[in-house]
């Protein structure tokens, strides 16, 4: 299909009701049915530039991220449709309840506002959600609840700062960094 053709409204609806579907899912802790709308699991968070691809990485991030936030909710902005994907902006909500890799519990809340890509296949099929967000917002915010004069806050203010460097210093997944320009001749 070209790139300047959106495919017919059923197909439209159709990959909307599983993106809107996936949604739901993920924020009600569903894993078995926000995995199904995939044939294989697969995302890619661009900010930390790390990919969770198959059943099991994808359960552990839901598991982890759930663990930090176990409010996680998500307001959406707008959908849109694209040839080959559906585009979700969404405010991300959460209460730092657990802990985000390095970094401690805070206490704090976020709202975060994000873009996530959802592809799909010539088949129709669901292939990546791929995020976009900035994480230093979301650290930002994590840190602002805190009281800087309560010397616990402040142990916890210097963990979280530690957490956020060594979380800073991975290699990037390099199937995020390979990439190939697309052809725009036709």
């Amino acid at each position: 299909m070209s790139r300047f053709t959106l495919p017919p409204e059923d197909v439209l609806r159709a990959r909307e009701k599983v993106v809107l579907d996936h949604m739901r899912d993920e924020v009600v802790h569903d894993w078995d049915a926000t995995l199904s709308t995939f044939p294989h699991p697969h995302y890619e968070l661009i900010a930390p530039m790390t990919v969770h691809d198959g059943d099991g990485p994808v359960r552990e991030y839901y598991h982890d991220t759930r663990v930090a936030f176990p409010d996680q909710d998500h307001e959406l902005i707008a959908l849109r449709h694209a040839h080959d994907a559906v585009l979700v902006e969404f405010w991300l909500t959460g209460t730092h309840r657990g802990p985000l890799g390095k970094i401690p519990p805070t206490g704090s809340t976020h709202r975060t506002r994000m873009t996530a890509y959802f592809l799909f296949d010539a088949d129709e099929n669901l292939v990546v959600e791929r995020i976009y967000f900035d994480q230093l917002t979301i650290l930002k915010q994590l840190l602002a609840g805190l009281d800087k004069k309560n010397p616990a806050d402040l142990l916890t203010l210097g963990r979280a700062v530690a957490g956020a460097f060594a979380a800073a210093g991975g290699e990037p997944d390099p199937r995020l960094t390979r990439t190939t320009a697309p052809a725009l001749d036709d």
